[in-house]
This record gives structure tokens, C-alpha cells and sequence, in this order.
């Protein structure tokens, strides 16, 4: 399985990057692959490890890169819970720091190099991600709805606030189709009513789904919130939606 890494311009500068890809050459459809909010690091490289083993060309960022490069935050092998109060002291300036403004200005870059890869096929791509991540990727997707014909999130982040513009606020300019793997209590019943009708207001093809037995984080294999059938579960919602959406060139 060949693998990069990489430095993608940025309007801010450069963002470095891990890319996998398929052997054997040719051409594969992209996946523009979001981080949670713990950083790049070998779980999510595994990540792309395997889903490129399906057929595809998948890009994750850095997108802490303006604090520096990766790893911003020093982590465990394995992060238990006495480790979350320490680490998210650290973690959530970072977070809190990528504005919507950022995240925008980001997408563009990510998306651009992304389809300027030469082991990428023509045509849109996707966007997916892991809790925060499942936020920038909606909010790539909105963004971009020429450019994206696929999202898929897992237990995702903040998709729906008082904010004029949270991410369920923007989707009546997706063109995507949509995937949600929610963990139990990831979203109030009020906030999934309210995303599932702003989707279905908008037209698009969606699918919320609440992944049983699960808590925030079931798809980290380095965390203590890791369920491996809540990951194969992914894998079982995440391969077809990207089968039915991308084509190779």
C-alpha cells in the first residue's frame, strides 16, 4: 500500500498531510479524510490504509497545521480517560481556533490538491470524518457542491447549534449524499429531528443513523471509547455510499 506524505499550500501556508493510495497504478476516486479533534496520528494513517486497500485515493490533513506540524499534541499509545482532562486542556484551543472562516479557506486548498494528485481520478469526491471532522466535512461539502458527491460523519461533533451558521443551517446547497454514524448521546433527539428536516427540506439523500452499544469515539481503535463492531458498522455504511457515488476514471 503506497503512502505520502505530503505538504498541501494553504492560504495560512502549508499543512502537512498523510495520503494512501491503492498499488498498481491508474487512477482513483479522492477522499478528503478529516481528523477528530485528537490529531493526525497511526490510528487515522490505518484508516487510510484501509479504505484506500478499497480503491481509493485518500487525503487526511493536519488541520491544526498553523500550530504547528503534526504531532501538534503529544499523545498516549492509548488514550484512557485519566488522560482526556490533561489533553483537552491542551486540545481544545486548537479546536476552538479553526473558525468557520478557516475551515473554508482550508477546504478550498485541501480539495484543490486533492484532485491535482495525478493517482486521482477526474470527477468529485468525497468528504468524511471523526467527531470535529464530521463537521468540516459537512461544512466542505456545502461549501463545495460541485466538487463533492459523498459525506460521511461519525460520531460527529457540533452539527447543530444556535449558530447562524451551524453546519444544519447550510445544507440546502448539498448536492452529496450524506451518511451519520451517530454514538448514542451524540446528538439530542431535538437536534437529530432538526438536521434530518433541514436535510429533507433540502432534497438531499441522507441517512442518520444512531450506532447501538457505542459512546463518542467508537471508531478509535487508540482510545477506551474503540467498538470494533461499531467500526465494522462504519465500514458496512461508509463502502457502499462511496461505491454508489464515486466512479474511477
Amino acid at each position: 500500500m503506497p503512502t505520502k506524505t505530503l505538504l498541501i499550500p494553504t492560504p495560512d501556508g502549508q499543512a502537512d498531510a498523510f495520503a494512501a493510495f491503492p498499488d498498481g497504478g491508474g487512477r482513483h476516486p479522492g477522499v478528503l479524510l478529516y481528523m477528530d479533534a485528537f490529531g493526525l496520528r497511526p490510528v487515522l494513517e490505518k484508516m487510510a490504509q484501509d479504505l484506500a486497500e478499497h480503491g481509493y485515493y485518500v487525503l487526511v490533513p493536519n488541520v491544526y497545521y498553523r500550530h504547528g506540524p503534526t504531532p501538534v499534541v503529544e499523545l498516549p499509545e492509548h488514550i484512557g480517560a485519566d488522560d482526556r482532562p490533561a489533553l483537552f486542556g491542551k486540545l481544545m484551543p486548537l479546536v476552538k481556533s479553526l473558525t468557520p472562516d478557516l475551515v473554508l479557506r482550508d477546504a478550498a486548498a485541501y480539495l484543490d490538491f486533492l484532485t491535482a494528485q495525478p493517482e486521482v481520478a477526474a470527477g468529485p469526491v468525497a468528504t468524511t470524518g471523526y467527531c470535529m471532522g464530521a463537521v468540516l466535512a459537512m461544512r466542505t461539502a456545502a461549501a463545495h457542491p460541485d466538487r463533492v458527491a459523498a459525506v460521511a460523519g461519525f460520531h460527529p461533533g457540533a452539527l447543530v447549534t444556535d449558530a447562524p451558521d451551524s453546519p444544519h443551517r447550510l445544507v440546502s446547497t448539498l448536492t452529496a449524499e450524506v451518511h451519520l454514524g451517530l454514538a448514542v448521546g451524540d446528538l439530542s433527539p431535538e437536534a437529530i429531528t432538526d438536521l434530518d428536516e433541514a436535510l429533507a427540506k433540502a432534497g438531499v439523500d441522507h441517512v442518520i443513523e444512531t450506532y447501538p452499544d457505542t459512546v463518542h469515539g467508537f471508531t478509535m481503535a487508540d482510545t477506551e471509547a474503540f467498538n470494533p463492531a461499531a467500526l465494522q458498522l462504519h465500514w458496512d455504511r461508509l463502502l457502499p455510499l462511496l461505491a454508489r457515488t464515486l466512479t474511477s476514471a
